[in-house]
C-alpha cells in the first residue's frame, strides 16, 4: 500500500512506524459517534451547496450502510489506514465512489476527532450520572432499612462516638453528590462543538457551524479554532472527576473490607461479591471491595498520563494527541463498571446489629457527652475534658465502664454529678443529642434521606 496522505512523498513508511502510529485497533469504538458527525456535516455542506444535494444524499445513505456493518461486527478494520475516520472514510468510498471523497471537505482529522471525543465523552457523562444515582439509591434504601442502627464513629480509626449507621452511609450519598455535580458541570463545557474549525486555522468554505452544532444538539461552536483542535481540558476534568469518584469508592471499599473482617464482624457481604481461599476453606474474601480499591489506582495513573501528556505541548495539534484516548476510554469503562458493580452488592451487605452494638459500648464513647453534661451544669469545658480524661483513666486502671461507675466516683471528680448523668451515658441518648442540620440524631437522619431521595429522583 501506498504511503497515508502521501503525495509530497517518495519513499514508503517503515512497518514499525505504521504500528507505532496506528490508533484503529482502539478508536474504531468512536465509529458510531464519528459516523454522526459526519452525517451532520454532510448535511451541512449540502444546505451550503457547498457539494451536490444528490451526493450528500449518497453520502449519508453509505454511512449509514456503513453504521449498520460496523454494529453487526462485519467491519475490517485496516491498521494501515491509521485510524477510525479513515477506515470509515475508505469504506465510504468503496461503497458509492467518488462521491465519498467529498465528506472531508471543510475539515480536519483535527477537528473530527475532537468532536467524536465530545460526543463519546457526552454520553459517557451521562451514563456515569445514571450509575451515581443507582448508586446512591442502593445506599439510601440499605440505611432506611436499618435508620435504628447505632455503630462506632471512629477517627485515628479509634472509638470516637456512636452514630447511626444510616447517618454514615449517608456521608457516602454526599460524596456521590458532589460527584453528579461535578459530571454535571463538566457536561456543560464538553457541550461545544469544535468542528469547522479545520486543521487549526478555520476553513475557507462558507459553512454553517451553528448548523451543525443543533444538528449534534451542542449548546455552542467554539471561538478559536487554535484552542478547540488543541483542547484536552475537559478530557483531563473527567479524569479527575472520574478519580474522585474512585476514591469514594476505595474509602467506602476500605471500611467494608475492615468492616467484614472477624476484627470488626459489622456487615457480611453477600455470597456473589465474595470469594474463597484456594488453601483456607474457612476464608471469605471481600475481593470485590478490594478489586475496586485497587483499581483506584489505575484510574489516577490515567489522569495523570493526561496531564503528562499535556504539559509540554505546543499550540496547536501535535501527534502526542493520539495518546489521550486510551487512558480516557480506560479512566471511563474501569468507573462504570466499578459502580454497577458496587451498586449490585450494596443490597447483599448483611447487617450486623449486635456486633455494632457491643462496638459501641466499648472506647469510652460517652466521654464527650460526659464533658458537655458537666459544662450544663457551669463547669467550663476545657475544665470539664480534664475531669472526663481523669474519670477514663481511672475506669482503665479498673477494667470498668463509664455507665458502670457508681455515682460516688463520679462526685469523687466533681461535686455537679447527679443521678441524671446516668440519662447520657446510652447510645440512644448520645445520637439523639446530636439534633442539629448534619447532625446524627434520628429526625435529622429521617429528613436527609428523605432529601436524599428527592435529590436522586427516586419515589
Amino acid at each position: 500500500m501506498s504511503k497515508l496522505w502521501g503525495g509530497r512523498f517518495e519513499g514508503k513508511t517503515d512497518n514499525l512506524v505504521e504500528i507505532l502510529g496506528e490508533s484503529v485497533s482502539y478508536d474504531s469504538r468512536l465509529a458510531p459517534w464519528d459516523i454522526r458527525a459526519s452525517i451532520a456535516h454532510a448535511t451541512m455542506l449540502g444546505d451550503c451547496d457547498i457539494i451536490a444535494k444528490a451526493e450528500v444524499k449518497k453520502i449519508i445513505q453509505g454511512l449509514k450502510a456503513i453504521d449498520k456493518t460496523i454494529a453487526a461486527g462485519e467491519m475490517t478494520w485496516d491498521t494501515a489506514m491509521e485510524d477510525v475516520h479513515t477506515n470509515i472514510e475508505a469504506a465510504l468510498v468503496a461503497r458509492i465512489g467518488d462521491a465519498g471523497k467529498r465528506l472531508h471537505t471543510g475539515r480536519s482529522r483535527n477537528d473530527q476527532i475532537a468532536t467524536d471525543m465530545r460526543l463519546w465523552m457526552r454520553d459517557q457523562i451521562d451514563a456515569i450520572i445514571a450509575l451515581l444515582n443507582e448508586l446512591q439509591g442502593a445506599l439510601i434504601t440499605l440505611a432506611e432499612s436499618h435508620i435504628d442502627v447505632i455503630l462506632p464513629g471512629f477517627t485515628h480509626l479509634q472509638n470516637a462516638q456512636p452514630v447511626l449507621f444510616a447517618h454514615h452511609l449517608l456521608a457516602y450519598v454526599e460524596m456521590l453528590a458532589r460527584d453528579t455535580e461535578r459530571f454535571t458541570q463538566l457536561r456543560k463545557r464538553v457541550n461545544i462543538l469544535p468542528l469547522g474549525s479545520a486543521a487549526m486555522a478555520g476553513t475557507p468554505y462558507p459553512i454553517d457551524r451553528k448548523q451543525v452544532a443543533d444538528l449534534l444538539e451542542f449548546d455552542g461552536i467554539s471561538k478559536n479554532s487554535m484552542d478547540a483542535v488543541s483542547d484536552r481540558d475537559h478530557m483531563i476534568e473527567f479524569s479527575a472527576g472520574a478519580s474522585l469518584i474512585m476514591m469514594h469508592l476505595s474509602r467506602f471499599s476500605e471500611e467494608l473490607i475492615l468492616w467484614s473482617s472477624p476484627a470488626f464482624g459489622f456487615v457480611e457481604i453477600g455470597d456473589a461479591f465474595t470469594t474463597g481461599s484456594s488453601i483456607m476453606p474457612q476464608k471469605k474474601n471481600p475481593d470485590v471491595a478490594e478489586l475496586v480499591r485497587g483499581k483506584t489506582g489505575r484510574v489516577y495513573g490515567d489522569l495523570t498520563a493526561l496531564l503528562t501528556l499535556m504539559k509540554g505541548l505546543p499550540m496547536t495539534y501535535n501527534r502526542d494527541l493520539q495518546e489521550d484516548k486510551e487512558a480516557l476510554f480506560d479512566a471511563s469503562d474501569t468507573v462504570q463498571l466499578c459502580l454497577a458493580v458496587f451498586t449490585r452488592m450494596i443490597p447483599s451487605i448483611a447487617i450486623q446489629r449486635d456486633a455494632m452494638a457491643q462496638a459501641t459500648a466499648e472506647g469510652f464513647m460517652e466521654a464527650t457527652d460526659l464533658a458537655d453534661y458537666l459544662v450544663m451544669k457551669g463547669v467550663p469545658f476545657r475544665e470539664a475534658h480534664g475531669i472526663i480524661g481523669k474519670i477514663v483513666l481511672h475506669c482503665t486502671q479498673e477494667n470498668t465502664t463509664l455507665p458502670a461507675l457508681a455515682l460516688p466516683i463520679y462526685q469523687r471528680y466533681s461535686a455537679c454529678f447527679e443521678q441524671d448523668v446516668y440519662q447520657v451515658l446510652t447510645p440512644e441518648a448520645i445520637v439523639k443529642r446530636r439534633d442539629n442540620p448534619g447532625g446524627t440524631a434520628p429526625r435529622r437522619v429521617r429528613a436527609a434521606l428523605k432529601q436524599a431521595r428527592r435529590r436522586c429522583g427516586m419515589k
